[in-house]
């Protein structure tokens, strides 16, 4: 019976999401299921979601619930992490403080000064995890859902011997609204993607084996598709290389679309996907959830009609069944730089093809990215070791410099202006950072 626990099990869209496709593997629907969060009221809710798709699915699953990490680590061969260190009303200063001195942040949860501070706060906490496990479950795999995803894997990867993989939707959610503007049925792209985590490129995008890049450029000529995605659509018209993650996040990570208002009014205020770009959407989003997550909550709980527990499209499920000996299972996942990507850095943390087998994730070598797409994903990873150095050093001059090298923020501010930002963004964040004992601007 293998044990799977959930770091974060508070989350309750998540956990309940990846129970129900983790239960639809024979090999895991008797697993043990430790829930785990410091929140005890949510940590009650999850737990009785669970409970209800293990009684309708009729499975043999085990469920527990505890607000100790150790209890629910010791023997796991699997761990999912899903936590928010320090919860939304410190994660806010991220977004606010930095309006303030003018950088304009659409999501702040991945790069930029706010990336940044969310990882300071967090990687301590993942180290913590991954300390624990080496002791409790040491041949257990680590898989994180938590953002800024490259930053904490690495810190984690860097740190220890636990094999961690970071796990995100970019990528098959871009495969497949490519696939749909082509008019593709997915099953029929194949495709290579490669670099960073939310900066990710499709160096390869095919259909039936021919390249598809001219049809995805003869879609972008009809008004619909260019506006679904103005800065990613932008992007490869100016790259020759789709990214991946939403047009929303990706303005954050360029000098290109957030430095001016008339810039952010024409590119990043009326496109038509998810997330077209407006200050502070997740936030925003995130503060609407904190007033109603009970009522919505309870309405799932309490819906009397038969829960739909089809497998979805979570790749954990299915990287767990393959680490516990089930069926090989290929995911874009991120991995520590072993020549992987060959004109990043060894050892960055970068987002490639991974093969999930029993006890094993092989990488793949993808080789070099393209020479116009390597200098803004090599930066991004220049600031993201920066970045990590400082959060595990508690080195505060660092902080300052991995953030002065942020393209949004340099394209708006001074190296001084830049200082006393992130002076009181440290400041803000004091009791969140108890690695930082050496500030003394």
């Amino acid at each position: 019976m293998a044990k799977i626990a959930f770091i974060g099990a508070g989350s309750f869209g998540f956990t309940r999401t990846l129970v129900k496709d983790i239960l639809t593997f024979p090999l895991l629907e008797d697993a043990e299921l430790a829930l785990m969060d410091i929140d005890e009221e949510r940590l009650e809710y999850s737990t009785r979601a669970v409970n209800r798709i293990v009684k309708e699915g009729g499975y043999r699953a085990k469920v527990t619930a505890t607000t100790d990490r150790r209890k629910a680590l010791q023997g796991a061969d699997a761990v999912i992490i899903t936590i928010l260190a320090g919860g939304v009303q410190v994660w806010r200063h991220d977004i606010e403080i930095p309006k303030k001195f003018g950088v304009d942040t659409n999501v702040g949860d991945t790069r930029g000064p706010s990336g940044i501070f969310r990882a300071l706060r967090t990687i301590p906490v993942m180290v913590s995890i991954c300390r624990d496990m080496e002791e409790l479950c040491p041949r257990a795999l680590l898989l994180n859902y938590t953002n800024p995803m490259a930053m904490l894997c690495r810190a984690m990867q860097r740190e220890s011997r636990i094999t961690v993989s970071g796990l995100c939707h970019s990528v098959q959610g871009t495969a497949a609204m490519l696939a749909h503007w082509i008019g593709a049925p997915y099953d029929e792209i194949q495709y290579v993607c490669a670099g960073i985590n939310h900066l990710s490129w499709f160096v390869k995008f095919e259909w039936n084996g021919e390249d598809a890049y001219p049809l995805i450029r003869q879609a972008m000529k009809r008004k619909a598709v260019y506006n679904e995605e103005k800065v990613r659509n932008e992007l490869f018209l100016a790259l020759g290389y789709y990214v991946t993650e939403s047009s929303g996040h990706n303005s954050e990570y360029n000098w290109w679309f957030r430095k001016r208002q008339d810039l952010i009014d024409k590119y990043c205020l009326d496109g038509t996907g998810w997330n077209p770009g407006e200050y502070a959407y997740i936030l925003n989003e995130y503060l609407k959830m904190e007033k109603g997550w009970r009522k919505g909550i309870q309405a799932w709980l309490d819906d009397p009609k038969p829960l739909d527990l089809t497998r979805g499209h979570e790749y954990a499920a299915s990287i767990i069944n393959a680490w516990m000996g089930g069926e090989t299972f290929r995911f874009n996942g991120n991995v520590p730089n072993t020549s992987l990507i060959t004109n990043l850095p060894e050892r960055c943390c970068v987002e490639v093809p991974v093969f999930a087998a029993k006890r094993s994730l092989n990488a793949v070598h993808v080789g070099d990215l393209p020479p116009q797409c390597q200098p803004l994903t090599a930066l991004s990873v220049a600031v993201e070791e920066m970045a990590v150095e400082a959060a595990l050093t508690g080195n505060p001059e660092l902080v300052y410099q991995a953030i002065c090298h942020d393209p949004l923020t340099a394209a708006k501010l001074s190296l001084d202006e830049i200082r006393q930002m992130v002076k009181a963004m440290l400041k803000k964040n004091q009791p969140h950072l108890p690695q930082f004992t050496r500030i003394t601007w």
